[in-house]
């Protein structure tokens, strides 16, 4: 018996600029901190970069028939902001506000609804050389960019997107350098002054948008996950309350509290932002949806000699994915529950939800790849266990539409429904494309 989904359910595939788009010199681009990152030997695993990626820059067409092929009603996008403003600001390039005019208008002509996120991690190197998101002027940099780009693609897109992931930008940027611009302060405090510009930026933003664009639903995507306990230990419940502040609260209660959880200001210290009057009403400005992006959940114990005197435990005996990321698709009925309890946003959207698997090309040419379909098809069900729970969840994006470069991971993961071939740039459907193109179609997911 399949498991039917609300009429009107809106079902997507998400991609982002910096990973797909390639054409890093071309019309006029300006450099971003990831490619500056990517270029910087040790940081990319093999030394990848973003340079070609999928070069959907050129082969947006090709890549919009496939949407097209699949039967998507929606499409969530990310515009590089060096590609509209060289230098974050300043001279405005034509050229790169015309791809984003074309891509939109294909994407319309094809009858594809487009969700367009505003900051995808792709900050102008030129605004990072005047000290990035560590400084609040950053944020005023954003509001220019964002009321530019609305104010072009407004008429077409109604459903925006601030930024994605702000616990990324601000933790992995800044205190872990994994990611750009690979600054290392174990102390968190940069973390700390980044989150909350970041928080300005996408306060500012709302109103932006709202002025812009008649009719406009505006949003954020936070990465969230259930924190579980190791064990039943006092101790350990304490360190996973921790981690559910430092991870999830203290990026759903600036938007939807209006303040930061008082737990983690206190286990903080110093390492706090520097919040003025009104910042906090900005930042807390009523929005139509929440996104969330789910991979996994946290298993979490207590270590006092650990970061932060806590350590993620790997489960035993369960599945992984190729990032190493158990497969816990309850986790996600879990967590949209919790948010919707916690927070009551308007509406919900799966804004990511995908595995990475070591996928390969057999004798005849296509990716046979079960366990994808196995872990889509149990992640829905999950989501749809959260809706019969109450969840005004709206909508489901799955990442992604085709292998793409992964961040710090360059091409050695492959998350896509579409198998890109890359040094052809083929796009090749996988059996999970197959399988989506059926729960879209039926709205309907097989049990």
């Amino acid at each position: 018996m399949a498991l039917k989904f609300p009429d009107g359910f809106l079902w997507g595939t998400a991609t982002a600029s910096y990973q797909i788009e390639g054409a890093v010199h071309t019309d006029g681009r300006g450099e971003s901190i990831w490619d500056r990152f990517s270029h910087t030997p040790g940081k990319i695993e093999n030394g990848d970069t973003g340079d070609v990626a999928c070069d959907h820059y050129h082969r947006y067409a090709e890549d919009i028939r496939l949407m097209a092929d699949l039967g998507t009603p929606a499409y969530r996008l990310s515009i590089a902001w060096p590609r509209v403003l060289p230098a974050g600001k300043g001279q405005i390039n034509e050229a790169g506000l015309a791809f984003y005019d074309r891509l939109i208008d294909e994407l319309c002509k094809a009858g594809i609804v487009p969700f367009v996120t505003l900051y995808h991690w792709d900050l102008p190197q030129a605004l990072q050389d005047e000290g990035g998101w560590l400084r609040r002027e950053t944020s005023d940099h954003y509001a220019h960019y964002v009321d530019i780009v609305t104010r072009r693609l407004g008429d077409r897109v109604k459903n925006w997107i601030t930024f994605n992931e702000p616990l990324c930008i601000a933790d992995l940027g800044h205190a872990l350098g994994v990611h750009a611009p690979g600054h290392v302060d174990p102390s968190y405090a940069e973390a700390a002054h980044v989150s909350h510009h970041v928080n300005l930026g996408h306060g500012k933003a709302v109103s932006i948008i709202r002025a812009n664009v008649p009719g406009a639903h505006v949003g954020i995507v936070l990465n969230m996950a259930p924190i579980h306990a190791a064990s039943d230990t006092e101790e350990d419940r304490a360190a996973a309350r921790r981690f559910d502040g430092v991870t999830n609260r203290w990026y759903a209660d600036p938007l939807f509290k209006g303040e930061y959880p008082a737990d983690i200001l206190a286990l903080r210290g110093q390492a706090v932002p520097d919040i003025q009057p009104g910042d906090m009403q900005l930042i807390a400005a009523p929005l139509d949806f929440l996104g969330i992006n789910y991979y996994t959940r946290s298993l979490v114990q207590n270590a006092p000699d650990a970061p932060g005197q806590l350590k993620l435990v790997r489960p035993p005996n369960a599945e992984f994915t190729a990032m190493g990321w158990e497969v816990y698709p309850d986790g996600l009925r879990e967590l949209l529950v919790r948010v919707h309890r916690d927070y009551q946003p308007k509406a919900l959207y799966v804004t990511e939800n995908g595995c990475a698997l070591p996928d390969a090309l057999d004798e005849s040419g296509h990716v046979h790849d079960p366990r994808r379909i196995a872990y889509l098809r149990s992640h829905f069900a999950a989501a749809h266990r959260a809706i019969r729970e109450g969840v005004p969840l709206k909508g489901y994006f799955i990442w992604t539409l085709m292998d793409n470069f992964e961040w710090a991971y360059g091409y050695s993961k492959r998350f896509g429904i579409a198998y890109v071939d890359f040094p052809s740039q083929r796009r090749i459907p996988k059996d999970s494309f197959h399988f989506y193109q059926g729960v879209i179609r039926t709205n309907a997911v097989p049990e």
